[in-house]
């Protein structure tokens, strides 16, 4: 029998752990809302590089793990409404075409571009953004995929760099205050 206690306190631990862990996730019916109404945010918690030679770089950082520099602070987002689509996503990865001097990161706002929205039979919803070639930096097709749960994989394709994924979720869109 006391054998059994240690076994049973870790069962405990764990089950009030998984408890606490699915807090921050949003009902079904929420996401479903916010992904008809083409009116959510998505904020990215983690960029997912597909090249190996950049994470092989930077695992060579002393004092440093790749895993820790790809985790990002929540102030990445893709800001996705009815007239307007904002994005402001890191890039970690080979450029082909790189412009120098300037910032080779995602950062354009634009009001040119199709959303084209799916569920499938489980609920998931996977949503397609094409901007405008001129206004989107030379990016094809931003997928999102949504869980029923909130939590979203976001995948970047452009024409002039390797594609690049991130991890997040999906929240209802913040009030600007108009001037």
């Amino acid at each position: 029998m006391k054998r059994h206690i240690p076994l049973l306190a870790l069962l405990v631990f764990l089950f009030f752990f998984q408890n606490c862990s699915s807090q921050g996730s949003l009902d079904s019916k929420t996401v479903d809302t916010l992904v008809n109404s083409q009116e959510f945010t998505f904020y990215a918690q983690r960029a997912n590089p597909m090249n190996y030679d950049v994470i092989n770089v930077m695992n060579s950082i002393p004092n440093s793990a790749s895993s820790n520099i790809l985790q990002l602070n929540g102030n990445y987002t893709v800001v996705v409404k009815n007239n307007m689509l904002d994005v402001t996503l890191p890039y970690f990865g080979r450029v082909f075409n790189p412009t120098y001097g300037t910032d080779n990161s995602f950062r354009f706002t634009t009001k040119n571009f199709t959303v084209n929205k799916t569920q499938s039979k489980k609920g998931n919803w996977v949503v397609k953004i094409k901007p405008d070639r001129n206004d989107g930096k030379n990016i094809d097709e931003i997928t999102i995929e949504v869980y029923k749960n909130g939590t979203a994989f976001t995948s970047v394709r452009s024409t002039d760099r390797q594609p690049i994924t991130y991890t997040g979720y999906i929240s209802k869109n913040e009030a600007t205050a108009k001037p």
